[in-house]
């Protein structure tokens, strides 16, 4: 690997480890939204950084379409966020395991 290509690696890897510590250690539901998109930006910087060192462009294509689908994630995400805040005022993780049907 090129050094360029490491640095863009270890960027994705620090993202990565921010987010999974975010899911981890948080149980407000905003922040823990805020991680689930800093590991997929993790993992579409990896794929446009390693496109950009090879040829063919499958991988551009593919952090399109995870973007694409990581706004669309969000959109669901905030919906559901804003529905349980109006419900009990709160959007403390523990509050929504009473949504169980």
């Amino acid at each position: 690997m090129t050094n360029a290509l490491i640095d863009f690696v270890l960027v994705s890897v620090a993202l990565l480890a921010i987010g999974i510590y975010g899911l981890s250690v948080k149980r407000n539901a905003i922040r823990m939204l805020f991680a689930v998109e800093m590991i997929v930006n993790s993992a579409n910087l990896n794929l446009v950084a390693f496109a950009r060192f090879i040829p063919n462009s499958q991988g551009q294509t593919l952090a399109l379409f995870s973007i694409a689908i990581a706004a669309a994630e969000v959109a669901v995400g905030l919906a559901l966020v804003i529905v349980a805040y109006r419900m009990y005022n709160n959007i403390d993780i523990a509050d929504f395991r009473s949504l169980k049907g």
